[in-house]
């Protein structure tokens, strides 16, 4: 993924001082470097490929160099690799930083926010569009605030789980295809494809609204997957998890995330299953497994039974 320095300035509101031919540059990482070693002369490791970000303790230093070395360390800072360069706080840019940037094609950006802030504000932007992204096939749900991700082989019911289950007051947040993206190590974020917003596809029906039909409330934009249910046609020869002791995993990009297999067949209302999968798991992450306990207690009548037995 990346990001043009373009973008940039029309996401934050920035002024384009100089290097307009530059302004297509993109940016290819999310970090951010403050050149203060840059403005001492030290340029061995040098991170180009950063946007780099310029505040008072910088200029208030460079303002101490010698007209000759404020070129140079100038022309230096302007690298070809360089996506842009950002000058906070409103102040104003250096004449030296000006003609370099217009030499070097280096877009040289002013904001009136405090350093620290825009640093922020724009680390978490890149991180976000900048993220590692794939497409599922299958149904996100928001349930009771947790993000289920509903896949399985096509037409076994996903979308038609997903309509019980907004008919109940949940929302729907993708159908068909979700794209997910990762955000951090362990946050993985799903959303629709703009062509896919708000639809939900029934066979027998066909594409309906879910806005139009259900209101605003029933929808949401964006979630966080934090479980997958994978639906599957009933086989009788398939042994299934009966207690819960043991979790299954599901990896989407470099996120393991906990995975329930429920069969389908004529008679089980997979809706409210998959409400209780959601509450369940809601539990389990607040410190009470109903598996673990009923394991514990087996285990109690079993010792209390041997105890017996010895006598």
């Amino acid at each position: 993924m990346q990001v043009t320095t373009k973008e940039v300035v029309e996401k934050f509101n920035l002024t384009l001082v100089s290097g307009h031919e530059g302004i297509g540059r993109y940016i290819t990482t999310s970090d951010i470097s403050r050149p203060g070693l840059e403005m001492a002369g030290y340029f061995t490791h040098y991170p180009a490929n950063r946007v780099q970000l310029i505040g008072k303790t910088e200029l208030s230093f460079f303002e101490m160099l010698p007209t000759e070395l404020k070129k140079e360390r100038m022309l230096k800072l302007c690298s070809h690799e360089t996506p842009a360069i950002v000058v906070s706080r409103g102040l104003e840019v250096p004449v030296e930083l000006i003609a370099a940037s217009n030499e070097n094609d280096v877009p040289v950006l002013s904001t009136s926010m405090k350093t620290s802030s825009f640093s922020s504000r724009l680390t978490n932007f890149l991180e976000s569009e900048l993220a590692p992204t794939a497409a599922v096939h299958g149904v996100l749900v928001d349930v009771y605030g947790i993000g289920v991700l509903i896949i399985g082989k096509s037409g076994v019911g996903k979308s038609e789980t997903a309509l019980e289950l907004i008919k109940k007051g949940h929302r729907l947040v993708a159908d068909d295809c979700v794209e997910i993206r990762q955000e951090t190590e362990d946050l993985i974020i799903g959303s629709p494809p703009p062509l896919l917003e708000h639809l939900l596809e029934i066979r027998g029906i066909g594409i309906i609204d879910i806005m139009t039909l259900f209101g605003a409330s029933a929808i949401r934009p964006t979630k966080r997957i934090t479980l997958i249910i994978e639906l599957e046609n009933w086989d009788p020869d398939k042994t299934y998890d009966r207690l819960g002791l043991d979790e299954e995993k599901m990896k989407i990009i470099d996120t393991e995330i906990t995975k329930l297999t429920i069969p389908v067949q004529p008679g089980r209302n997979v809706s409210v299953i998959i409400e209780v999968a959601a509450m369940n798991y809601r539990l389990k992450k607040m410190g009470v497994n109903a598996a673990q306990e009923f394991s514990r207690r087996l285990d109690e009548v079993i010792a209390i039974q041997d105890e017996m037995d010895d006598y």
